[in-house]
């Protein structure tokens, strides 16, 4: 199979510092790119370096430095509270973001582009596991809606510049991340990290009770993000849309989005029992009802980029153990 990046290239990280990115930068190391004697170079400019809200900014950098790849991690994040108290931020910065980078690598040449998106991207309530085919076939979940509009317009910008334009744009749709740099915050935090963080300081202060939000019903689908670093190099190294064995979409056409998943779903409260024994608290879990639990299930079929020949390699226990380990 014909690679479609080198060592010498030279790739620029969005986001580098974010959970996403700093996992990328890591694989991509592992894997010999960046190395000055090969000639290749990762770059991965903080955002005092290079405001990516900044259109101006984002073509002079890209003019002096012309990067080779590009791989967009940087995005604002954050949990159900967030997005629903800031959806014009999340709207707009997002839109912003993505719209300046991948403009910017269109009109000065980059060779390969990949674009993260999110799995908040389907319906509500899609089929169940969720074909990237589901993408705009129902409503979006409410709480989210902001973000996941934003991600489905740089998945369409992408799919456009290809079509109209045949600039090498391809996008992922990981499963919920976790893992080494994840955001704490109490009240900003995705449901992994806030209970991780819940449990851990609970058992450090001896607390009688941790309260969970929601009725703990709903399933989630869970990667560690050193598994999506992995699957962004692998598809930057061997996703080919035009090669004969490219992942085709059911009516036989190629397609630019493959999710990835861990393909095992958990409940929020099997989820927060699992935590709780690993962690060996002792108190009592409360679920508070009143606060929202967001999309029932949601739970990627993603056998396309299994088929490729990626698959996962840390399964949750290993993976929250080691997330565990990096907060003491």
């Amino acid at each position: 199979m014909k690679k479609k990046i080198f060592l010498n290239d030279k790739i620029l990280i969005a986001g580098a510092s974010g959970m996403a990115g700093s996992a990328i930068k890591r694989n991509l190391i592992k894997n010999g790119y960046g190395d000055k004697s090969s000639g290749g170079i990762i770059f991965t400019p903080s955002r005092k370096e290079l405001n990516f809200l900044n259109l101006n900014e984002v073509q002079n950098w890209f003019e002096l430095n012309k990067p080779t790849i590009v791989i967009i991690a940087a995005a604002k994040v954050g949990g159900i509270l967030a997005n629903s108290s800031e959806p014009t931020e999340f709207l707009l910065e997002n839109l912003k973001i993505q719209t300046n980078i991948i403009e910017t690598s269109w009109k000065t040449g980059v060779r390969r582009l990949l674009f993260l998106g999110s799995s908040c991207i389907y319906p509500k309530f899609a089929s169940q596991p969720i074909d990237e085919e589901s993408l705009l076939t129902g409503e979006l979940e409410s709480t989210n809606q902001w973000y996941a509009i934003a991600k489905i317009s740089g998945i369409k910008l992408c799919e456009a510049l290809r079509q109209q334009y045949k600039f090498d744009a391809i996008s992922l749709m990981p499963t919920n991340l976790y893992g080494p740099g994840d955001n704490y915050h109490p009240q900003n935090s995705h449901v992994m990290a806030s209970l991780i963080k819940k449990f851990h300081d609970a058992s450090k202060k001896s607390l009688p009770e941790v309260t969970c939000w929601g009725t703990g019903k709903p399933y989630r689908e869970f990667l560690h993000v050193n598994d999506l670093g992995d699957a962004v190099v692998f598809c930057l190294e061997n996703w080919d849309l035009e090669s004969e064995s490219a992942p085709e979409d059911q009516y036989g056409k190629k397609i630019s989005l493959l999710n990835v998943g861990s393909g095992v779903e958990i409940s929020i409260k099997d989820l927060a029992n699992k935590i709780s024994k690993l962690i060996d608290y002792k108190g009592k879990i409360v679920w508070d009802e009143s606060k929202p639990d967001g999309t029932p299930r949601k739970k990627l079929n993603s056998e396309r980029i299994n088929k490729l020949g990626w698959h996962p390699k840390i399964c949750l226990n290993e993976g929250i153990l080691d997330t565990l380990q990096g907060l003491d």
